[in-house]
């Protein structure tokens, strides 16, 4: 069991020790589970924790959801119709318990950390990513969160208080902002920095839902499409359509589509550019739009492994007005019946505006990841701590 994966570097291949490495050890770049896939079986279960067992960075089962179903996958005739696709599919992660993909990768994420040694790890979120870990985090023995939010993404973060979670609002802080504040306040206290995309266990959580589909559609998958903050579901998916190309489940890889809001689209504007990294003019200090999950300015550190693997499959990025967003969002619910969130409808634009100018085929099968709903935030706990920037540092109202 003990040799089911190991964490290697993507870059230069260096084995990491068992400790905790979001980035590799010797060299810096990015770390990636791998798996002996000779001896990697799909087990007999519609538990999705359960059937891709041995593709997951998890040794103990009973640290897994129990009772999880695969999420529902929709064959959309009646808007494939409407756009001229006759192979669209949406994957409706919105069943999650959490109402978002973002349940998967906790699920994964948090037993990996715990199996890693973490016994406390500070993280930053909009909301989804939160929402999960809070929900799940009481699964998990011996493992504590320091939660870091934003004020515009309070009301995004619904959990039921419990002791193993702190939460601290930075007042009009930006999604970057937090990400930095949590990185510092884990230095300081001697906690463990998760580090969003670069948490392995997030990125093989979120495969999931691409293991699911290939197995619920049946044929091959042309491109894969998802709205994106920092990408990490859709580099996740990537590497398990080769995991799954290789043990012949398969037997082609996607071309990725990563979609945009237009008012934060740092990446799109880099890939049009043709540029290797994100530049200062890129960067967007204070994102606003209606896709709040998927407002991040800054993606500067992940953004150079996302344009390879998209260029590597042959895809694009891809950005829509907030009109197109709303457009996409009621054609989904009038034709196909389900309510999604703006950034899932952010997916759809896109798939819609590519459709239009020729670069998707009408005869392609494509898979939007329907990544959640508008949840209704009704739990969101008063037992937080406030901080406000002081002459350049965050203090509490004690000004501690």
């Amino acid at each position: 069991m003990k040799e089911k994966f190991k964490v290697i570097c993507a870059a230069c291949r260096h084995v990491q020790s068992k400790r905790y490495s979001p980035q590799c050890e010797k060299c810096g770049g990015l770390t990636e589970a791998e798996f002996d896939l000779s001896k990697v079986v799909l087990k007999d279960s519609d538990n999705p924790y359960e059937r891709y067992f041995d593709l997951i960075p998890v040794l103990d089962k009973e640290l897994l959801p129990k009772k999880e179903k695969m999420t529902p996958l929709i064959h959309a005739q009646s808007l494939g119709e409407k756009i001229g696709l006759s192979n669209l599919y949406l994957k409706n992660e919105t069943a999650n318990p959490t109402g978002t993909t973002k349940y998967k990768m906790a699920a994964i994420s948090l037993p990996y950390l715990f199996e890693s040694g973490v016994k406390h790890f500070c993280t930053s979120s909009t909301g989804n990513s939160s929402t999960a870990y809070a929900t799940l985090l009481p699964m998990i023995p011996d493992l504590e969160m320091s939660l870091f939010t934003g004020s515009e993404f309070r009301e995004r973060v619904n959990y039921e208080s419990n002791s193993k979670l702190t939460h601290y609002i930075l007042h009009d802080a930006s999604f970057a902002e937090a990400f930095v504040v949590a990185a510092a306040f884990a230095d300081k206290k001697g906690h463990t920095a998760e580090r969003g995309f670069f948490n392995l266990g997030r990125r093989e959580g979120l495969k999931l839902a691409w293991l699911e589909s290939v197995e619920q559609i049946g044929k091959p998958i042309h491109w894969y499409v998802q709205a994106v903050s920092s990408a990490m579901g859709v580099y996740g998916t990537y590497k398990a359509s080769k995991e799954l190309k290789t043990l012949g489940v398969s037997s082609i890889t996607p071309k990725l589509l990563c979609a945009q809001q237009a008012s934060c689209q740092p990446m799109v504007q880099a890939w049009e550019e043709g540029a290797a990294t994100i530049e200062q003019r890129h960067i967007v200090e204070h994102p606003k739009g209606i896709a709040k999950a998927i407002l991040r300015g800054d993606p500067t550190k992940v953004y150079p492994y996302m344009k390879a693997i998209v260029d590597e499959s042959g895809g694009a990025f891809s950005s829509v007005v907030e009109d197109e967003i709303k457009d996409a969002q009621k054609l989904v619910l009038e034709h196909e019946g389900v309510e999604i969130c703006f950034s899932a409808a952010t997916a759809v634009a896109s798939v819609i505006k590519l459709a239009r100018n020729g670069r998707i085929g009408s005869e392609e099968t494509i898979l939007v990841n329907l990544t959640g709903s508008d949840r209704v935030y009704d739990r969101v706990p008063d037992d937080v701590i406030h901080l406000n920037k002081v002459q350049g540092e965050w203090v509490d109202s004690k000004g501690i």
